[in-house]
């Protein structure tokens, strides 16, 4: 029998080559080692299914800040660890200073931590833009594109490639995305993803994908597409659209890691998808809860804790009633757990169109927080640069 013929060419990004042209995001809470691992065992599936090889998708684990990593914050190192046979390993690192931002990557590289460093430039959350970090930052060119250069200077006796991930702009009124690209690539960025929203937009409305096939043709090096992939034909469709290199997927794959084995085989021209029952499903979720605890150290209530909010997310569409619902949602053991899933009807069969489309928080619209007088310059100023400073703190999202 004859091999399907790949939709796209394996993704290179510096020295490491991608079979399958996919990115998990990285998401505050949720793409910690536990969540990668079964992302990666679902890959690995798919690209069995479509006759491919190679190392399936790029799994960046969740942001850490460059400060907590040069501190050796306790949780920001055990947030930056891999499993054994997790390769390419890949940390996304955030940073509004570029002093810290190369001391972190100089860490990372040095101690052989990762096999890739992305850098997070489209956090839209207020405490962060608030503060001009986040997707306000490429706002401040200049203040970017030392970032970006300290963190590549560190990164490239190493050979390990470093990777942009931004939004459109702030707002439609302040666009920075083809300029940031630009300069990212004149840095020695190795690839740039693109969230095809604005940080005013945050996760509302619909991401505008005609601005990532301008940012291919505005860039030489590869361009990721990110914004409302929930299925492997939204991927098919948003390579067809732009012309990407490849797929960035964040919300699609909440409380549904079997989206990777889609993608996987879909990249390799295969039809294979999955639709799993509901036995299926919540083997998923209980394995999900066993790896958390392993991540957590053995900590049952820590790791039961950690999967609580994954609860919604896993019975999507499915009959599972607001009761079991809601006890699912205060599991605090694996037994507890068990015993919930034991009551359920595990013979239901995948639900169809009640369990596809968007997945995780929407929003609305809002104004960007920003500090005083943000948008008059494109320069910091010295009150500016005091509160950039600030900007750097333990928790984000992006």
């Amino acid at each position: 029998m004859s091999l399907a013929t790949p939709v796209l060419p394996a993704l290179r990004i510096g020295r490491l080559t991608i079979e399958s042209p996919v990115v998990l995001a990285p998401m505050a809470g949720i793409t910690n080692r536990a969540f990668r691992r079964l992302c990666r065992e679902y890959g690995s599936a798919g690209l069995e299914a479509g006759g491919a090889s190679g190392a399936s998708t790029l799994y960046v684990n969740e942001m850490v800040t460059s400060r907590a990593l040069v501190e050796r914050n306790e949780r920001t190192m055990q947030l930056i660890s891999h499993d054994p046979d997790e390769s390419p390993r890949s940390v996304q690192l955030y940073s509004v200073d570029p002093v810290t931002a190369g001391q972190a990557a100089r860490i990372l590289v040095s101690e052989d931590r990762t096999d890739h460093i992305d850098l997070n430039f489209g956090c839209p959350v207020p405490k962060v833009t608030r503060k001009g970090g986040g997707a306000a930052l490429p706002w401040k060119s200049e203040l970017f594109a030392s970032i970006v250069a300290a963190v590549v200077r560190e990164a490239q006796p190493y050979a390990v490639p470093v990777t942009v991930k931004m939004r459109v702009g702030i707002d439609a009124e302040h666009v920075t995305y083809l300029d940031a690209a630009r300069r990212a690539e004149a840095e020695g960025a190795a690839a740039v993803a693109l969230h095809a929203r604005t940080a005013a937009q945050a996760y509302s409305g619909t991401a505008d994908w005609s601005a990532i096939a301008r940012l291919k043709e505005a860039v030489g090096i590869p361009v990721l597409g990110n914004g409302d992939i929930f299925s492997a034909e939204d991927a098919l469709r948003m390579v067809a659209e732009t012309g990407c290199d490849g797929v960035v997927v964040g919300r699609g794959c909440l409380g549904r890691p079997w989206l990777f084995t889609d993608l996987a085989a879909a990249f390799a021209g295969s039809p294979a998808r999955v639709q799993p029952t509901l036995r299926e499903v919540t083997d998923t979720l209980r394995r999900h809860a066993a790896y958390l605890v392993d991540f957590h150290d053995g900590d049952e209530l820590r790791g039961c804790r950690d999967i609580r909010k994954h609860i919604a997310w896993y019975l999507k569409g499915f009959p599972a009633g607001s009761q079991v619902r809601h006890q699912l949602a205060l599991v605090d053991s694996l037994q507890a757990l068990d015993d919930l899933i034991g009551g359920m009807d595990l013979d239901a069969p995948w639900p169809g169109e009640a369990a596809e489309g968007q997945r995780g928080r929407a929003g609305s619209p809002r104004v960007v927080a920003l500090p005083d007088g943000w948008l008059r310059s494109r320069e910091l100023n010295a009150e500016q640069q005091r509160l950039v400073a600030e900007a750097e703190l333990d928790t984000s999202g992006g």
